[in-house]
């Protein structure tokens, strides 16, 4: 199997760890990875990694994403999702007071640079147990605020029925925001009461959910993206001489053109247009910190082409 990156439309029902097992099989190799999980209530986009190419997934992990949800206000819950049992609930006559305005202020108040506590069924490890485990065990967890950065939250449609107000958004934030928070705030705000319902995440840096397969009719050979391409899409380029990438393959420095203002890793691509490595510049010269060899064939799993409905979790 080649290297690569591989964008996955996760289903409603399946877990991360779900997408990861079913891609090992398809992709006939034990060495992938996922840059950010989502619930199983959620849907969209995975970023995996193949082979070698798992060690990119460093620098997906921390990228801006993009979501498009469903808020519902009048109903609060307890892990601020439809999957929670609830905790309140407002009257009609509450839920049909909601202003326009006050909708908007709302979630103006929660754009930008904001103290956000997280979910208390989230992943963050508490005493080295994620939080939700503890949740599930009975304990009673209150994860602290944190700041998170929200750049865009935009009201699409609002619609009444069954005494609850729906507000479809989209939202853009950085890496660490809840989506679920933001839903439990913006309720809490309005004094009705909030939780998501439906959640889709659309975009994770320079990757799109247009992009992604399905696991029911992904070709992975086809939709891999070239180790190549994933690097120079996450970082800087620089175009490798012949004897330079020969070099960096041996872990030898190479000679670049002095300039203070570059920073950070540096994907590094010979003429063939392969990714040699990842480098990073000491003054004028190129030093390499990870190199990409060709993978080698894993044959510990055989691709598996039968239907993915087999590993399908019950929703």
């Amino acid at each position: 199997m080649t290297s690569g990156l591989l964008l996955i439309d996760k289903a409603q029902g399946w877990t991360s760890h779900d997408a990861v097992a079913r891609t090992r099989r398809l992709a006939g190799t034990r060495k992938v990875g996922h840059a950010g999980t989502l619930d199983p209530m959620a849907t969209g986009l995975l970023v995996l990694g193949i082979d070698s190419s798992t060690r990119l997934l460093t620098y997906v992990v921390g990228l801006d994403k993009e979501y498009l949800a469903t808020i519902r206000l009048g109903q609060s819950t307890t892990t601020d999702d439809a999957e929670g049992d609830e905790l309140t609930r407002a009257t009609a006559e509450q839920v049909a007071a909601i202003s326009a305005a006050a909708v908007a202020a709302g979630i103006t108040d929660l754009t930008g640079e904001i103290s956000q506590q997280p979910s208390a069924v989230s992943a963050i490890k508490v005493d080295g147990k994620r939080a939700y485990a503890r949740v599930r065990a009975g304990e009673d967890v209150q994860l602290p605020s944190r700041p998170v950065t929200v750049s865009e939250f935009e009201l699409r449609t609002s619609t009444h029925g069954d005494g609850f107000l729906d507000l479809e958004v989209r939202v853009e934030c950085a890496s660490g925001t809840y989506i679920r928070a933001l839903a439990r705030d913006l309720g809490r705000a309005l004094g009705v009461g909030g939780h998501l319902t439906a959640l889709r995440r659309t975009r994770i840096g320079p990757f799109r959910i247009e992009n992604a397969a399905t696991l029911e009719h992904i070709d992975v050979v086809a939709q891999l993206i070239s180790p190549a391409d994933a690097a120079t899409r996450l970082l800087p380029r620089l175009d490798l001489s012949r004897e330079e990438a020969i070099d960096l393959g041996h872990g030898k420095r190479i000679t670049v053109e002095r300039d203070p203002t570059r920073t950070g890793p540096v994907a590094a691509i010979a003429p063939d247009g392969r990714l040699v490595g990842l480098v990073e510049y000491r003054g004028d010269q190129a030093k390499s910190l990870l190199n990409f060899a060709q993978d080698k064939p894993d044959t510990a799993d055989k691709p598996d082409t039968a239907d993915a409905s087999e590993s399908t979790p019950t929703p």
